[in-house]
Formats: C-alpha cells, structure tokens, sequence
C-alpha cells in the first residue's frame, strides 16, 4: 500500500493525528501502549512499518477460513489479526473457496512456512461425517491449534465456540413473546455441529412454550442467500408466521422470499438471523439477529494459541461464549396477537 494515512490509523487506533505522528517519526512523549495501538494499527491496515519502527516477528501463525462471503468471516479475521499482531506475530490468512485450495492443501502450505501455530474458524472440525485424524496429525505434531466454531470429541484441543443452543433459545423466546406459534427454523446442512446444536436449541425452546416443534417446521438447506430463500419458501407454504435463520445471510434470503410473495417484513414474517456482521443493522429492514461474540471469541482464540506456543499444554476444553439478541425492525407482534388486543372486551 501507499504511504500510510494518518487519519485512518488514528481512527483506528483511537488516538489524534497529532499521536500517530509522533509515533511515525519515533518522537518521545508517548505511552508504550498507546505506541503499541497505533503500530497495531499501521500492521492491521496493512501499512508497512517505517524502517526504524520495525520489529522481528515472533513468528507466522495461520488462519484457515471458509469463503469471505459471509461478513462474520472476515470481522473474526480482522479481530484476530489485531490480537495476533500486539503478540508480535505476522498472520497468514488462509480463505476457502468453491473450487479451490481446500484445508488440507493450506495447512502443507502453512508447515511448509514454519508456522508457529493454526487457527482453524469454520473448518472440517466442525463437519461431523468428516475424518478428524488431520488434526490429531497435527497434535502429534505438537503444532498448536485452536478450533473455533465446531467440536469433535475426544480431540485433545481448544475449542473456541458461541453457545449455539442459547443462540436459538434467544430467538424463539423473543418471537414466541411476540405472539407466534408457528415458528420455522431454517440453516445449513444437519452435518455441522453448529447447526445441530442451533437445532436442538431451537426444539427444546419451542417445547418450553408449548409449541408444535415437528420436523415439518425445520428445513435444513445450503448456507447464504439463496438457501435461505429456498427453506424460508417451504416454511411458508406450511404457514409459518415466524423464522429463525442460522445465519444473517439466509435471513435476508428468507425476507426476499417474503417479499416475492407480496408479503411484507414483519407484519406478515418475522426473520431472526443469526452473527450481526457489520452492515446487518443497515438492512431494510433492519435484521434481528442473533449477535455472535467475535471480538471475545477472536481474543480468546489467540490467548489460547499462544499459551499453547509458550509451551503451556492445550486446555483439552470447549470455550463457550454466550451470544446476544439485538432487536431490530425484522420481528413484530403476530397480527391475530394484535387482533386479540385490538378487539373490544364484552361485558
């Protein structure tokens, strides 16, 4: 990139332009963490350090991450690379896509570079029919890993994950205090651990209110906008007055599918998704949405890779984080709800 902007990074780093300077030309008169926030700063937009401010990198540590498509990707990425930077170490960020280099194939990339340790966000850890033996090598290895979104039991490793059951919980709860009765879950294919256990969230949820949770109000398609349109459409057809998405991504397919049947969001559909990545509250309308705790997760994610580069021995645990329900304008009140409450009371 060009020579760096001093707007940007101070913004980025929460100090003045006038900081940033002093920073830039190695002035005296600053903190060492502010210095640190504002190099921090320059790594993260990929500024490159003035000669006399660089630093020798305690090593590369890679990021495996499925396809960017979907924003809370790259958000995980950029917070991890912030917390890995002020660790001193240079990230070598790894994205999957369609048709490409798979998993595999990028971590004999990343030990041929001597990495000091793999993050893995999204990867075949979370695929239950998948062989976990590639990460077990790995261990035996002694490579640090941390797993971040997935679990595989009995794997000797950090896992890093939301509460995907509380997840689903939250939506249900909000929906079914809004007067719906006939909610349909909609996400990605069953072999994920994430979506198993959105879905056990999801049944165990509606069983508390009373509510029908047969399998007639699940539909398992593919991940993103238009899987979320193909489930939602089936939903619909079975009279659904309520979804609850998987991911921000198939919530958006669902209003659309909605909205190609003349149906308006929310007085006649509520849509929950799920993550809250960065443009999700600029959305017409605005999503409600599950938020995914990514900068927590993020910083754990690499507290845990480090100690495990220190010489500290893997935690052997699941980290779970507790997500966090952001009302928006995508859920309203069930209208038979508010013709209930419309209508006058005899005497």
């Amino acid at each position: 990139m060009g020579a760096p902007r001093l707007a940007d990074i101070a913004r980025h780093a929460g100090v003045s332009e006038a900081t940033v300077s002093r920073v830039l030309n190695d002035k005296p008169g600053v903190g060492p963490d502010t210095r640190k926030a504002v190099l921090t700063a320059l790594d993260v937009l990929g500024y490159e350090r003035p000669a006399r401010l660089r630093q020798r990198s305690a090593g590369l540590v890679g990021m495996v991450v499925p396809e960017l498509e979907n924003p809370i990707f790259p958000m995980f990425a950029q917070a991890a690379e912030g917390v890995l930077a002020q660790h001193g170490y240079t990230p070598v960020l790894c994205t999957q896509t369609p048709g490409g280099i798979v998993e595999d194939e990028y971590v004999e990339m990343l030990l041929e570079r001597n990495v000091s340790g793999i993050i893995f966000v999204s990867g075949l850890h979370a695929d239950t029919t998948a062989n976990h033996d590639r990460y077990r090598a790995l261990l035996a290895r002694r490579l640090p890993i941390v797993l971040v979104n997935g679990y595989v039991e009995g794997l000797p490793a950090s896992f890093i994950s939301p509460d995907d059951r509380a997840a689903a919980r939250l939506a249900v709860n909000h929906l079914a205090a809004l007067g719906h009765t006939r909610i349909g879950f909609a996400s990605g294919p069953y072999r994920y651990v994430p979506v198993q256990r959105k879905l056990a969230g999801f049944r165990a949820a509606m069983a508390d209110h009373g509510l029908d949770h047969h399998d007639d109000l699940v539909e398992l398609s593919l991940f993103g906008v238009e899987g979320g349109h193909a489930a939602a459409s089936r939903l619909l057809d079975r009279g659904v007055t309520a979804i609850v998405c998987g991911s921000d991504l198939m919530a958006l397919g669902a209003v659309r599918a909605a909205r190609q049947r003349g149906l308006s969001v929310p007085g006649d559909l509520s849509v929950v998704g799920y993550d809250d990545s960065q443009l999700i509250a600029f959305t017409d309308p605005p999503l409600t949405t599950v938020r995914q705790p990514v900068q927590a997760m993020a910083l754990a994610a690499v507290r845990a890779l480090c100690d495990e580069i220190a010489g500290h021995a893997p935690a052997r645990t699941e980290y779970v984080f507790e997500p966090e329900l952001v009302v928006r304008g995508s859920t309203g009140v069930h209208r038979a709800s508010l013709d209930e409450r419309a209508a006058p009371t005899g005497r």
